[in-house]
C-alpha cells in the first residue's frame, strides 16, 4: 500500500503537513477524520484510484463539514418557535445551521426565574431533569454574538457538555458520520453557576416552551 501526496494545486485540498510518499505498513492507519484527508491508493491487480478524481473526493468532504463551525446546544428562548429564535436566522449575526434535537447527558435544573421569566439552566449536574433542546452548528461570528446576547460570562457561562442526540437532520457542519440516537455530541451550553439559592427550589422543567402550562410568559427584550 502506498500513500501518495495529492497535487498542491487542487483547490479543495486543505493545507496539511507533508507526509512521506511511502509509509511502513505498521504505520498505515486510517487518517485523522477531521484534518487529514490524504488519499490512500491501493495497488492491486485490476484496481486503482486515479489522482484526477481526488479533487471531487476532497470537495465532497470539505462541503460536508465546513471549517470553523462549533456545536451549540440551546434549550430556551433560542429554540425554534420561541421568542428569540429569530436572532439565529438571516445571517445578520453569523451562521447557525440546525443539526438536530438532543438532551443533556446528565440531569440539570432548568428553571424559569427572574422579573422577565427567563429560562435558566443552573449548573448543578445530577439535579433536575435531562433537558431537551436543539443542536446548532455556528460559526465564530455567531458564537461571539451569542456570548454577548447571553451576557457571558457574567450572567451565563459557556461550558462544553455532552449532549445525547435524539434526532439528527444536519449535514453541513456535522460530524463525519450522522450520530445515531443516544450518541453524544460535545456542545457549548450557556448555563449559570451564579444564581440566588432560592432558584434551586423553583419547579424544574425538561423541555421549555414559553407558552407552556407553567403560565410564566417570557417578557421579550424589546418590551422591557
Amino acid at each position: 500500500m502506498l500513500i501518495w501526496k495529492v497535487p498542491a494545486d487542487c483547490p479543495h485540498v486543505p493545507k496539511m503537513p507533508c507526509f512521506p510518499e511511502r509509509t511502513p505498513r505498521r504505520n498505515q492507519k486510517f487518517l485523522n477524520k477531521q484534518t487529514t484527508l490524504l488519499a490512500i491508493i491501493c495497488i492491486s491487480k485490476g484496481m486503482s484510484f486515479f489522482l484526477k478524481d481526488l479533487c471531487l473526493l476532497f470537495k465532497t468532504q470539505s462541503e460536508a463539514s465546513p471549517a470553523g463551525m462549533t456545536h451549540v446546544f440551546v434549550y430556551g428562548t433560542l429554540k425554534r418557535g420561541q421568542p428569540n429564535h429569530k436572532v439565529l436566522l438571516g445571517g445578520t449575526h453569523g451562521r447557525a445551521a440546525f443539526q438536530g434535537r438532543g438532551r443533556t447527558a446528565e440531569p440539570y435544573p432548568l428553571v424559569i426565574a427572574g422579573e422577565h421569566n427567563v429560562p435558566r439552566l443552573l449548573n448543578v449536574p445530577g439535579q433536575g431533569h435531562r433537558v431537551v433542546g436543539e443542536i446548532y452548528a455556528v460559526d465564530e461570528q455567531m458564537l461571539r454574538f451569542l456570548d454577548e446576547f447571553e451576557g457571558c460570562p457574567d450572567m451565563y457561562q459557556r461550558t462544553p457538555l455532552p449532549i445525547a442526540v435524539l434526532e439528527w437532520e444536519g449535514t453541513r457542519g456535522a460530524p463525519r458520520e450522522t450520530p445515531a440516537a443516544d450518541r453524544t455530541v460535545q456542545c457549548f451550553v450557556y448555563s449559570t453557576a451564579t444564581f440566588p439559592p432560592e432558584w434551586l427550589h423553583l419547579p424544574y422543567h425538561d423541555n421549555y416552551d414559553s407558552q407552556g402550562q407553567h403560565g410564566l410568559r417570557y417578557n421579550p427584550r424589546e418590551n422591557r
